[in-house]
């Protein structure tokens, strides 16, 4: 009877460790699918198969397993072009050994819940767009082999922590904003006969070790190279502020600033002294005993708890139930640690939602919608004409992930100052009630596709279609090659491009924030064309935003302009194709041209041909820059009034008419 009874006990036991068990390799899932929740854009659909409802994540594309399939052990996504951010739960994959998220474009800090990896041998996130500091946390990962972190945004001093991880190999810091000076420890001065031995001494602090490769270049390092890294390659070192004669430093202008932030030695090592309390595995150790009577204990409550879990179930799984897939609650939210970069918004103005109140008519004055957002029409006081765009999100369903990329969109769209790109004035941000808006400048004369699709075609004579069309040109060669790194417009239309009282165009991208959206479907812009026989497709909204797409979007966007027809109507199909048996044939290329235009410039049009038909090219890495495609039109197009006078004897009736 004993043994039947010990028997059972153990059953029980080995229920209690398999429930265990299955319960933290669920969690394993659960971790993985919040890292996917926090990546917004994945281009080349490398977490397509990543299923939150599958128990088994080793078959998903990046994800290795342990032999027994028990435990996830490697991640490994490079050159995939995800945009998102680092979740902290990736600190609760116990088991991993490689997190390799190498050149991709992830953005915000490094989380410090990374050192919870005890396991981890490869930390490779170089060659993305992370910011803040390096969490000295790090120097935890005592199996840590190989640590890439370069070509990223990374500022702050280099931590001295991270001179404990005795297996480190491989350090790759360069190309980042570091600055500082090179901790060089205890040991800054060991004679060269040590190099070819680590560093040891578990109270050493700071760099002077024996590395394979190492390499501190293109930073803000001041100070000088530790003696005991002398062994490195000079131009591993390069690029900073550095002094070092013999090796290439940053110009004097660049480095003023950095030796306000060169950390003190003295405060350094006071910082970094041992405590004086006695840590706890210092401590008498408990007897034996005692440690299995604790241990027989919690398994014998762990066992009550079960059966009592297991009997609550049944009653109420015999009632009929749904089973709901995997889903974070909205108190599971809140527990998600985000950083927020609190420097990102400094610079940018903020609107309080009262005065955006007063100046858009109490939110009465819309002037465009779509299912996730309003579009409001105002007057600061004092100040510009603006349009409010205001986001229709619950507060249950705005993430830290969601407010951390609607900061760097914010801080995206305050770099563009053009006089053909819209300006940010500002944004609204507050929690009660909950408010996200966007302000930009307000162009008083509407959009370029109410102007050709909905206007008069006068208005448009062909001379000012033609300046719309530089300007356009202009503001896509600053948005590509002036700005770094470049900015391209979601949605490039006749939508995106609002006209000034003198018809110069600006263009606004409003449609970029609708990324934070959890990943919504995107609408075909802020004029509703419903029971229009000519809308604009969805199919194009749909490809991928880069510059050869937004290259490819101006060259049917000046389809656009000098046809009057709309990107794709139901009855005819695709501009393009419509327009390509007209583009290459000078004798029936002016059927592209408006009707409603009583003249136009031949000599213009086949120059508009021609780019046309090199922004549309089936090849994206024959499509040629927009600085190319502007100096194109530039040169070879003449706006001047007097031009299109002599082209024709009405020319004077419709620019009298269009003044």
């Amino acid at each position: 009877m004993r043994s039947f009874a010990a028997f059972q006990l153990l059953s029980l036991i080995c229920g209690v460790l398999f429930v265990v068990c299955e319960a933290f390799a669920s969690k394993e899932v659960s971790v993985l699918n919040i890292f996917k929740e926090a990546i917004y854009e994945d281009p080349h659909l490398v977490l397509s198969n990543w299923n939150a409802l599958d128990a088994d994540p080793c078959d998903w594309n990046g994800i290795s397993c342990s032999g027994a399939r028990d435990h996830v052990i490697k991640i490994n996504i490079s050159g995939a072009s995800i945009q998102g951010f680092l979740a902290p739960e990736l600190g609760q994959l116990g088991s991993l050994q490689e997190l390799v998220l190498h050149g991709n474009k992830l953005l915000g800090v490094i989380p410090k819940e990374v050192s919870l990896l005890k396991n981890l041998r490869v930390l490779d996130l170089g060659m993305n767009e992370l910011t803040g500091p390096i969490p000295p946390e790090l120097g935890n990962l005592t199996n840590v082999v190989k640590i890439n972190l370069e070509s990223n945004g990374l500022t702050g001093r280099l931590p001295p922590e991270l001179g404990k991880l005795n297996n480190l190999e491989e350090l790759l810091l360069d190309r980042n904003r570091l600055q500082g000076t090179v901790p060089a420890g205890s040991n800054a001065d060991f004679p060269s006969s040590m190099h070819g031995m680590t560093a040891s001494s578990s109270n050493t602090t700071g760099f002077c070790r024996k590395f394979k490769v190492a390499d501190f270049s293109y930073n803000f390092l001041v100070g000088s190279i530790p003696k005991c890294l002398a062994y490195l390659p000079k131009t591993n070192f390069q690029g900073n502020c550095l002094q070092h004669k013999d090796i290439k430093q940053r110009p004097k202008e660049q480095c003023d600033g950095s030796s306000l932030v060169k950390i003190h030695p003295e405060a350094d090592n006071l910082k970094h002294r041992p405590p004086k309390t006695e840590s706890k595995h210092q401590q008498t150790s408990k007897p034996t005993w005692l440690l299995a009577l604790e241990v027989v204990t919690g398994i014998m409550v762990g066992s009550l708890f079960l059966v009592a879990l297991l009997t609550a179930f049944q009653r109420f799984n015999s009632k009929s139930s749904i089973i709901i897939p995997w889903k974070k609650s909205p108190s599971e939210k809140d527990h998600v640690a985000v950083y927020v970069d609190s420097e990102l918004l400094k610079d940018v103005a903020k609107f309080s939602r009262q005065d955006l109140e007063v100046a858009c008519e109490d939110f009465s004055n819309i002037i465009g919608s779509s299912p996730d957002s309003f579009v409001y029409k105002g007057t600061i006081r004092g100040g510009p004409e603006i349009a409010v765009i205001s986001f229709c999100i619950k507060e249950e369903n705005w993430t830290g992930f969601l407010e951390l990329y609607y900061q760097r969109e914010v801080a995206d769209l305050a770099r563009l100052n053009h006089e053909n790109t819209g300006k940010l004035l500002g944004y609204c941000s507050e929690s009660t009630p909950f408010t996200r808006m966007l302000v930009f400048e307000y162009a008083s004369n509407g959009t370029l596709y109410e102007h050709l699709h909905y206007g008069e075609g006068c208005q448009l004579s062909w001379t000012r279609r033609m300046k719309i069309i530089i300007g356009i040109a202009r503001g896509l060669k600053f948005l590509h090659s002036e700005l770094e790194p470049p900015f391209t417009i979601s949605e490039l239309n006749s939508s995106a491009v609002y006209l000034t009282d003198d018809f110069s165009p600006q263009l606004v991208d409003f449609e970029s924030w609708k990324t934070i959206l959890a990943r919504s479907e995107k609408n075909s812009g802020s004029i509703d064309s419903q029971g229009d026989i000519c809308v604009l497709p969805n199919s194009m909204e749909a490809r991928h935003l880069d510059i050869q797409g937004n290259v490819y979007a101006f060259g049917v966007l000046l389809l656009e302009i000098i046809s009057g027809r709309p990107p794709y109507c139901k009855d005819k199909g695709g501009l393009v194709d419509w327009a390509k048996d007209y583009l290459e044939l000078p004798e029936v290329m002016p059927y592209v041209v408006d009707p409603e235009l009583k003249h136009f410039g031949y000599d213009d049009l086949k120059v508009i041909c021609e780019v046309v038909n090199l922004c549309i090219d089936p090849d994206p890495a024959k499509r040629p820059q927009m600085d190319v495609l502007c100096n194109m039109l530039e040169s070879q197009i003449d706006t001047l009034i007097s031009v299109e006078l002599k082209a024709s004897s009405l020319a004077w009736a419709e620019l009298a008419l269009s003044s």
